[in-house]
């Protein structure tokens, strides 16, 4: 075990819930709060929530959308925003939201005062959690695991000494059936939520002990025991309509008579099949630092340099990644699948104006693309809603979804709130993730699969656009995302026509779908049409401030350090602005984050995980290090799980993916190797990184400079470096390379190792 890079470890139980270590198996979480005598092991699933399916496309719109769209384009922006309010909005306003499923409890009897040798720890690279403590002189152990072999929450307690203990169910604040045991050794814990097709949930909680069980009211009591095995099963209505009762007890009962290690052990190795896939060495340059506990090293690194911190930080969020999001499951949500309340801030849905796309920003590189299914399901449950919302909402074409979504792929708008609820690019910027899963892998039977859902979101676009007063295609009504602007009358608003991150979604769809129809030879003249109408786009302008313009009009932000920096999405995560390509553009990008920041900017999370990546982009290591040194000081629990405040999950796979990032990049026509290194990291190494083309990547580097890489295509094609001065061998021959400028291509074929000399 590497207790500098993979173990998250503490001195001290958790105080609360963000304190607490999670474990997950895609679909089943877990809380483990490490309390000696009373253990609280919070639990979650991932289709526990408020209710069924609503229909809530708002049927006053139409009739109001060309009124709405006069009053914007002529600046009446106070009139418009009481249309949208009224009109707009979803009947209901609400989606459905995400809930917990309740807490376990374990008690051990004994005396706490004597406790001593206690520490718990979260080993992410065997997903194993434990808490170790001698009490009066006994030596115990608690494992948890989520085991995605098994389909289980796993509670192992060893004790040197015989000792007894006694296992509860409760929460969601009363709202389930039944908790009691039904049997010496079983509870079954069930409920749900009404109305019509209501989710409902059933869990079975078993214990298998070497002592004697019993029940007694509403508890389970182990007696005399050294070893015990508490299995958590739950299923649900969502997935099995007639028969999760059936299936959740069954999952507990097939365990019996197997013993724990068994058990551990194939988790242990399905789950180091992802986790291994990959990997990241810094240098250690924290002067003892890393062997701190977590949160001493959390508080130390403000001020103190701690590179390994760096390295188990983007190895959490990998371990997050396997955790939360396996194949067949939900995507993750605002909190993965990590949520403790009932009713959880912004409802833990899937927020889609950056949140819930930047949970998958590491997927690709960071070898976990199949962990990004979820996402594409998602999209394809959302199709038939977004249909009815394009139809019943804006008399369009093609599918759509605003900024939020649930479960059940709700797409009419979501919240009363004029900053974010109307804005049509959700689906939009998802689709993209498609795009994105293709360059990567090249996958074309993949491509072919989906085009037709790409081509649909750009067919509400093609409805959609309207003509602005100076002959520009843009969308109305519109914000950009969460942010308000100023007129220069004064008067302040938020919906608009044309806000510059749509007119970028849009480039990138577009261009997605144009070029996805040419390598799969369909749609030629639908491709020339999106081409027709790309032409009248906006493109991205400079403002007043050597800005990138937020709006169409070069409006002030009534909030400067705004937390969205919705105009930068050209920078990343597209590549419609690039050093190599658009320097003045690169200027002005920095131009924007450097004014962000002046005003505050980055003050959540996940905005400063965002400015790690775009900061990487532009090739600065330095702001990259200083960035990351803020999330961690700044917007990270003792957990480690990222702070909004409240905790939100995106700012842990942002900031995971802003590290990858720094050191690899193939967004700008090539493979660039430690494009923003800190001069921090000054040497290191990473294995099997993923980039676009179908690359697998290796890289040590020493003296902040490439010494040596590995790459190994999976297509055959040409392959080509952003470095001017490389030698690349294949089976230890050097091959012949071309010479452009900064960048070296030579001809590769699939599954060949090339090794490549700096």
């Amino acid at each position: 075990m590497n207790r500098q890079g993979e173990l998250l470890w503490y001195k001290n139980e958790a105080q609360d819930w963000n304190e607490a270590l999670p474990v997950g198996n895609g679909r089943l979480g877990a809380m483990v709060f490490g309390r000696p005598l009373y253990e609280e092991i919070q639990l979650n699933e991932d289709s526990v929530w408020s209710g069924g399916k609503r229909e809530r496309n708002n049927a006053s719109a139409l009739e109001n959308l060309p009124r709405v769209r006069e009053l914007l384009l002529d600046e009446k922006i106070s009139e418009a925003q009481d249309i949208v309010c009224e009109c707009f909005c979803g009947t209901p306003v609400n989606q459905r939201h995400y809930q917990t499923l309740g807490s376990l409890f374990i008690g051990i009897d004994g005396d706490a005062d004597k406790i001593t040798d206690y520490e718990r720890n979260l080993d992410i690279s065997q997903a194993v959690a434990k808490t170790v403590f001698t009490l009066d002189g006994n030596w115990i152990e608690r494992t948890v695991i989520a085991t995605n072999p098994d389909n289980l929450i796993l509670v192992n307690i060893k004790s040197h000494k015989p000792i007894s203990i006694n296992i509860s169910i409760n929460g969601r604040d009363d709202y389930f059936d039944s908790n009691t045991p039904v049997s010496d050794n079983e509870i079954h814990y069930c409920g749900g939520m009404g109305g019509k097709n209501g989710i409902d949930f059933f869990s079975s909680i078993k214990v298998c002990a070497d002592g004697k069980c019993k029940r007694s009211g509403s508890l389970l009591r182990a007696y005399d025991i050294t070893e015990a095995t508490i299995a958590v099963s739950c299923r649900t209505s969502y997935y099995h309509k007639d028969n999760f009762e059936s299936i959740a007890i069954a999952d507990t009962q097939k365990i019996a008579g197997i013993a724990f290690s068994e058990l551990l052990s194939r988790h242990i190795a399905d789950y180091k099949s992802y986790y291994g896939r990959c990997s990241l060495n810094l240098c250690d340059n924290s002067s003892g630092a890393s062997d701190l506990a977590t949160d001493e090293r959390l508080s130390n690194i403000k001020g103190n340099n701690d590179n390994k911190l760096f390295e188990l930080y983007f190895n959490f969020g990998r371990y997050l990644m396997i955790s939360g999001s396996r194949e067949g499951t939900l995507p993750t949500n605002l909190q993965g699948i990590w949520n403790k309340d009932m009713w959880p801030a912004w409802g833990c849905k899937f927020t889609i104006n950056i949140n819930t796309q930047m949970n998958y920003w590491c997927a690709e590189n960071c070898a976990l693309g199949d962990l990004h299914t979820p996402l594409f399901d998602l999209i394809e449950k959302m199709r038939p809603s977004g249909r009815a919302t394009a139809r019943e909402m804006y008399n369009c074409g093609g599918f759509m979804c605003h900024h939020n979504t649930d479960l059940w792929g709700d797409t009419a708008p979501q919240d009363l709130w004029i900053p974010g609820t109307q804005w049509p690019m959700g689906a939009a910027w998802l689709c993209l993730h498609i795009w994105e899963h293709y360059l990567y892998t090249l996958d074309k039977d993949f491509l072919k699969e989906k085009y037709e859902t790409m081509k649909e979101a750009s067919e509400f676009f093609v409805d959609f656009l309207i003509e602005d007063k100076k002959g520009r295609l843009v969308t109305c009504p519109s914000v950009s995302p969460e942010n308000t602007y100023l007129t220069e009358s004064g008067t302040q608003g938020s919906v608009c026509a044309g806000p510059s991150m749509d007119t970028q979604i849009i480039t990138d769809l577009f261009n997605a779908v144009i070029s996805s129809g040419r390598i799969l030879g369909i749609d030629e003249e639908y491709g020339e049409k999106l081409s027709g109408m790309l032409e009248r786009l906006p493109k991205p302008e400079i403002g007043k401030y050597g800005q990138i313009k937020e709006w169409a009009e070069d409006y002030d932000e009534v909030e400067p350090g705004h937390r969205h920096i919705s105009q930068l999405f050209a920078l990343y995560p597209s590549a419609q602005i690039t050093r190599r390509k658009t320097p003045e553009l690169s200027k002005a990008a920095r131009a924007t984050i450097e004014r962000r920041l002046s005003h505050g900017g980055g003050h959540t999370g996940w905005s400063r995980a965002w400015i790690i990546n775009m900061w990487a982009r532009l090739g600065d290591g330095e702001q990259v290090f200083e960035n990351i040194k803020a999330l961690l000081s700044m917007s990270t629990n003792k957990n480690m799980f990222d702070n909004h405040p409240p905790f939100q999950i995106d700012g842990n796979f942002g900031g995971t993916a802003g590290i990858a990032e720094a050191l690899m990049q193939s967004h700008d026509g090539g493979i660039c190797f430690i494009p923003a290194l800190p001069k921090e990291w000054e040497s290191g190494k990473f294995e099997h990184f993923k980039a676009r083309g179908g690359y697998d990547l290796s890289l040590e580097w020493e003296n902040c400079k490439p010494k040596a890489a590995i790459i190994i295509p999976s297509k055959q094609g040409v392959c080509r470096v952003m470095s001017e001065n490389v030698r690349v061998f294949a089976s230890d021959t050097e091959i012949e390379t071309e010479r452009n400028g900064d960048i070296t291509s030579f001809e590769a074929k699939a599954d060949t190792v090339y090794k490549l000399l700096f």
